[in-house]
């Protein structure tokens, strides 16, 4: 009784505490971790978006540079309207900038005024006679001349558009452009871009259910916003700061506001997320907690009862056995009539007495095997050694006779088993291993002669990277003996080495016989069996798929496909090392 009661008070205190602690505390931390998750994911979606505009202004600022730097441009700024080669100059400079607006679909046009209120462009032109170089957005730009003006809204211009799209569809960008010669400004590029760029990079955002991100320029006004009733709620004087995080009541819901200023285009990203919307999820779980929590105790307690009685005197008989296999009796087993978590601890209390005692013997045979691999080792160490010597001299026998072809064949010969043996290592480069397959080829090659051809691709990018030796030959002598060989007239080979979705592929194709859909079957039943006695002639390819997929995982190894009489392809995926 007394083991039953202290069994009985450790499993009410064991039980009772983790549930409080989970459903007092443990709430509490998962409503703030889902408010940091949820800041923080809006930040990261504010920082990517501000990322985007600036590279879509920071795109057409560099537009403005260059253009700023043709010849063509500069001669045009620097025209008066009775020029003789005004006409061919607008035209030439009409060229240069249709070629802008073709590279760049986002530019609703481009527009270029000179100090002597000249003006070209392919899409805008004046609405009226009134003087460009009198417009708030020339001024501006001539003002601060170093300076990119961008203005969200370009209302009331004096220019009229071929396009006949709304202020409200573009962003201007505007720049006054200096003389390289007098070091004045003698003029301003005017770009619109459309906001659809803008758009793009804010429609497949959303925070959560109903939270949206839009942009404010430096005046307060809205650059672009979703279709939302919040937004327009949102009061400028609430984002004085440069970035910031606030909660404001709107519509009689909360909501967090999280906003960052862009330094270069001092426009602010702002995202919008409905606080209740975010919580209401952490309110249900603690419900569900609760009511889990309550009827996982009163379980508890009653099982308690049960087990406690079913624990104790199966406990002292294993404690027991146990001290006995302490002082080396592997002959103890446990038997119990019980089947419960006791009843299967002795069971794999028997299993590890067992397994000891098989492991010892083990160690023992091991150790034998070991010496005895040892001394095979030791005595085949000069067989590489006699066989580069014995190459070396036919190939220079086949040197001093001019047996060219036979030369060929025993360099290659040599290359595959220098390669193969790699002094050990299991890892060669990609570089090593076309070069060892390649070898292979040639002496294929002088074998079958016309029959086999055969081609390598690689880029060049891959030939650094490592790779486990030999997974290449398997795979071609296979596509010679089953697919090339049982092949009526010439046959070929073509082996491809790239890289292709952040991994290392090969493929080996061939225009052999193919493989029929059993033959296909069997064989991908083999590649992620453990067994090849049931495809004894495809131990080549299981061995590969094997030592890929050990090494690196699952979703590295081969694949194949094949058209039965069009020819077969094997793909062979590695990762980057």
């Amino acid at each position: 009784m007394l083991i039953r009661f202290k069994l009985l008070l450790y499993f009410f205190t064991l039980i009772l505490f983790p549930i409080v602690m989970l459903g007092v505390l443990g709430n509490i931390i998962y409503s703030h971790s889902m408010e940091e998750q949820t800041n923080l994911h809006t930040a990261q979606m504010i920082e990517q978006v501000t990322r985007n505009v600036e590279f879509y202004i920071h795109d057409m600022e560099n537009i403005v540079y260059y253009l700023s730097n043709e010849s063509l441009v500069i001669e045009f700024l620097r025209l008066y309207n009775s020029a003789d080669n005004r006409e061919v100059i607008q035209d030439q400079v009409k060229e240069l900038l249709k070629n802008y607006t073709a590279i760049h679909p986002e530019i609703a046009g481009i527009m270029i005024v000179n100090y002597h209120d000249m003006d070209i462009s392919n899409e805008m032109h004046r609405l009226a006679r009134d003087p460009l170089t009198e417009e708030m957005w020339y001024k501006r730009a001539v003002s601060s001349p170093k300076e990119l003006q961008l203005n969200s809204k370009p209302l009331g211009r004096n220019i009229k558009t071929n396009q006949n799209y709304r202020a409200d569809e573009v962003v201007s960008v505007a720049k006054a452009v200096v003389d390289p010669a007098s070091g004045k400004y003698i003029g301003v590029i005017l770009i619109d871009l459309k906001l659809t760029a803008i758009e793009k990079v804010l429609e497949d955002i959303t925070l959560g259910k109903t939270g949206f991100l839009y942009i404010m320029d430096d005046n307060g006004n809205i650059v672009y916003a979703p279709v939302n009733s919040v937004v327009y709620r949102v009061k400028n004087e609430w984002l004085n700061e440069p970035a910031g995080s606030i909660v404001k009541s709107i519509q009689s819901n909360s909501y967090q506001i999280i906003y960052k200023n862009s330094k270069y285009t001092n426009w602010k990203t702002i995202g919008v997320f409905s606080l209740n919307e975010t919580l209401q999820e952490v309110v249900s779980i603690r419900h569900y907690s609760m009511l889990i929590g309550i009827f996982t105790l009163v379980l508890a307690v009653i099982a308690a009862f049960f087990f406690t009685s079913s624990i104790t005197k199966p406990l002292n008989k294993l404690r027991r056995l146990m001290k006995r296999a302490e002082e080396g009796d592997w002959s103890v087993r446990f038997n119990s009539k019980y089947h419960d978590e006791i009843g299967q601890l002795g069971y794999s209390f028997n299993n590890m007495i067992q397994e000891i005692s098989n492991l010892i013997d083990m160690v023992y045979l091991e150790q034998q095997r070991k010496r005895e691999a040892e001394l095979k080792t030791l005595q085949a160490q000069i067989k590489p050694h006699f066989l580069y010597n014995t190459l070396d001299t036919i190939h220079w026998m086949a040197q001093e006779r001019g047996a060219q072809d036979i030369v060929d064949i025993v360099a290659a010969l040599a290359n595959l088993f220098r390669i193969g043996l790699s002094k050990g290592k299991e890892m060669i480069t990609v570089r090593e291993e076309l070069e060892h397959v390649k070898s292979y080829l040639l002496i294929q090659k002088a074998r079958y002669e016309d029959k086999l051809d055969y081609e390598i691709h690689f880029d060049d990018n891959v030939l650094g990277y490592s790779v486990l030796k030999l997974i290449l030959q398997p795979l071609v002598e296979n596509a010679i003996y089953h697919g090339i060989h049982a092949r009526r007239g010439n046959g070929k080979i073509t082996i491809t080495a790239q890289l292709r979705d952040n991994k290392l592929y090969f493929c080996v194709a061939d225009n052999g016989v193919g493989i029929t859909l059993e033959k296909m079957k069997e064989i991908e039943a083999l590649l992620y069996s453990n067994k090849v006695e049931a495809l004894s002639t495809s131990f080549g390819i299981f061995n590969v798929n094997e030592r890929i997929r050990l090494s690196f995982g699952a979703e590295f190894g081969l694949k194949f496909t094949s058209t039965y009489g069009v020819g077969t392809k094997v793909e062979v995926w590695n990762p980057l090392i």
